[in-house]
C-alpha cells in the first residue's frame, strides 16, 4: 500500500493514508463487493480519494465519481487520483444523484441529522445499483464510545468539517431501504477499536427488473 500513500504529500497526510490502508479492512471488503460490476461507482464523502486509488490498484476498471463537501480534500484527491476514469467534485451528500451506479458511503451518515440520513439513503437507492454503507453504529458499547470520542477529537482538530455527530443505530440503517434489497451486515473492526460495520444492500431480481 506504500504505492498509494506515496502519491500523497509528505507529512501527516501520507502517514494518515498509510495507516488507513494498513488498519482499515473496508477497502478490500468494498472491492470484493464491487468486483465484477461494470456500473460506475459513486463514492459519497470520498475525502482525499483513497478508495478510488485502492480500487484502481486492484484492477477495478469501471468509472469512479467521488463527491465531498470539503473543497480542501477534493483538491487533494484531484491532484493524486484524477484521470483514468476517476473524477472528483465538491458536492453536498444530500443532493440528488443524477447517474446510475453503485453507491458507496464510508463514514458519512453520522455527520447528518436523522432526517438528512434518510434523504441520503433515498438518493442512493435512486441510483439503481448496490449500496455499500460503512459506519459506526450507536449501541452503547465501549467501541461506540471510543468511536464517538475519536470523531469528536477530529472535529476539534479541524480535519473533519462536520456540524454534528449523530451515529445511527443498526436497525435504522437496516430498515432504511425498501424490500427490493437483500441485506448483509458484518463487523468492520479491523485493527481498530472502532464500532464499524459494513452494510451491503443488493437489489433482488424483482428489484433489478424494476430499477
Amino acid at each position: 500500500m506504500n504505492g498509494i500513500a506515496s502519491r500523497y504529500p509528505r507529512g501527516f497526510l501520507r502517514v494518515y493514508v498509510r495507516a488507513k490502508l494498513a488498519s482499515d479492512p473496508v477497502y478490500p471488503a468494498v472491492f470484493e463487493q464491487l468486483r465484477g460490476s461494470d456500473l460506475p461507482v459513486i463514492d459519497v464523502g470520498c475525502g482525499v480519494g483513497i478508495l478510488a486509488l485502492y480500487l484502481r490498484q486492484h484492477g477495478f476498471t469501471a468509472p469512479i465519481v467521488g463527491i465531498d463537501h470539503d473543497a480542501r480534500k477534493i483538491e487533494i484527491a484531484q491532484r493524486v487520483a484524477a484521470g483514468d476514469g476517476i473524477s472528483f467534485s465538491v458536492r453536498d451528500a444530500r443532493m440528488p444523484i443524477s447517474m446510475r451506479g453503485n453507491v458507496v458511503l464510508l463514514d458519512v451518515l453520522h455527520y447528518f441529522t436523522t432526517e438528512d440520513q434518510a434523504v441520503i439513503l433515498k438518493n442512493a437507492e435512486s441510483a439503481g445499483g448496490m449500496i455499500l454503507i460503512r459506519d459506526a453504529i450507536r449501541d452503547g458499547s465501549l467501541r461506540y464510545r471510543l468511536t464517538y470520542a475519536q470523531e469528536a477529537f477530529a472535529r476539534v482538530g479541524g480535519w473533519l468539517k462536520a456540524e454534528r455527530l449523530n451515529f445511527p443505530t443498526r436497525e435504522a440503517i437496516e430498515d432504511s431501504l425498501n424490500g427490493e434489497f437483500t441485506q448483509d451486515v458484518r463487523p468492520m473492526f479491523g485493527h481498530t477499536p472502532f464500532n464499524n460495520y459494513l452494510f451491503s444492500f443488493k437489489r433482488s431480481a424483482a428489484g433489478t427488473a424494476n430499477a
